[in-house]
């Protein structure tokens, strides 16, 4: 049966509630949701600054530095590692304007967020610091950018719903995947002809251009008209505007506009799947199975869990989704 999920939109927008349905994908659970209008709740998990309607950066924060730290072997038998150590942060490429998963809070400059959470947790199982407001420095990717970034020695990782493929694992090397997603459906709130990827044909679709979401509508709807975008925020304007039917991309991203933009909904459920993975320069290092290392143990103690609870899981209620079977698709 499906489990009940809630969230709850900015101050003056509606409340809006969603759906919550697992399956099984590759020893991996996925997150299905189809959002409609039935009412407000709240998950009763610490949310993190700029998720939601409330701010608990100490309850944030101590689930940072509560994770593991790496032992000085580990360390020493990665180059990679130690001298992220040496430099005492971790360069993550990624965004800072994603709900849920990395975003700014204008107020404090302070980048939380499923993603900006796991990257902070690796940088303090690498560095053993609990200032978790320096564990990372960010800087800003897009998807034309990313491997570039990391082959040029620029970041040390991109954590930012980072699809692993075989052709992107032929640039650099992916740890994970730490996350399962899939592409879904972004459309405007009072519209009701959309409600599926089969109501897709014939449609003007915008997405993210280099996304894996183009390829999947070409395979999946190829009448459709697909208008490419080069960010995330230039798609939800169209949809908003009118200017295209909707907007397709993975899930996790979608639900996170939804979550703070009462003109737009989420429709339907995934028709991929969208493996999340830590990118890294390829073959420096011992990079990837540092990173495997470290994710095997926040998967084992818990400590994944408890960041989702407090990032996706304040807009996703029950329990935390079981994580990805590490190395179980094409390219990690």
């Amino acid at each position: 049966m499906p489990l009940p999920v809630r969230r709850t939109a900015q101050k003056g927008s509606l409340m809006t509630s969603t759906l919550l349905r697992r399956s099984g994908t590759i020893g991996a659970a996925v997150v299905l949701v189809s959002i409609a209008l039935i009412g407000c709740g709240d998950s009763g998990t610490p949310q993190a600054p700029g998720a939601g309607n409330a701010t608990d950066a100490g309850a944030y924060d101590k689930i940072i530095t509560s994770g593991p730290v790496a032992s000085e072997a580990a360390i020493a038998a990665s180059p990679w590692a130690q001298a992220v150590k040496d430099r005492g942060f971790l360069q993550r490429g990624g965004t800072d304007t994603g709900p849920l998963f990395s975003l700014k809070d204008p107020a404090t400059g302070r980048v939380t967020g499923f993603d900006a959470g796991l990257s902070q947790m690796l940088a303090h199982y690498i560095t053993g610091k609990t200032d978790v407001a320096n564990l990372e420095k960010l800087t800003i990717t897009t998807v034309d950018t990313r491997e570039t970034l990391l082959q040029n020695g620029t970041v040390d990782t991109v954590i930012a719903t980072y699809t692993i493929t075989p052709e992107r694992a032929q640039k650099v090397d992916f740890a994970g995947p730490y996350y399962q997603s899939g592409d879904a459906i972004m459309v405007a709130a009072d519209n009701d002809s959309i409600k599926s990827v089969d109501d897709l044909h014939g449609k003007n679709i915008a997405t993210e251009s280099n996304s894996t979401a183009a390829l999947a509508l070409q395979q999946t709807v190829p009448d459709a008209k697909v208008t490419l975008f080069q960010t995330d925020e230039e798609c939800v304007a169209a949809v908003q505007q009118g200017r295209v039917d909707a907007y397709v991309l993975d899930q996790g991203i979608l639900i996170s506009d939804a979550s703070t933009n009462d003109k737009v909904k989420v429709v339907g459920e995934p028709f991929t799947q969208e493996p999340y993975g830590i990118g890294l320069p390829m073959g420096q290092g011992g990079a990837k199975q540092f990173v495997n290392d470290f994710l095997t143990k926040i998967f084992q103690s818990g400590d994944w869990q408890k960041l989702w609870e407090a990032t996706i899981g304040t807009i996703v209620s029950g329990d935390a989704p079981a994580p990805p079977t590490i190395g179980s698709v094409p390219g990690s």
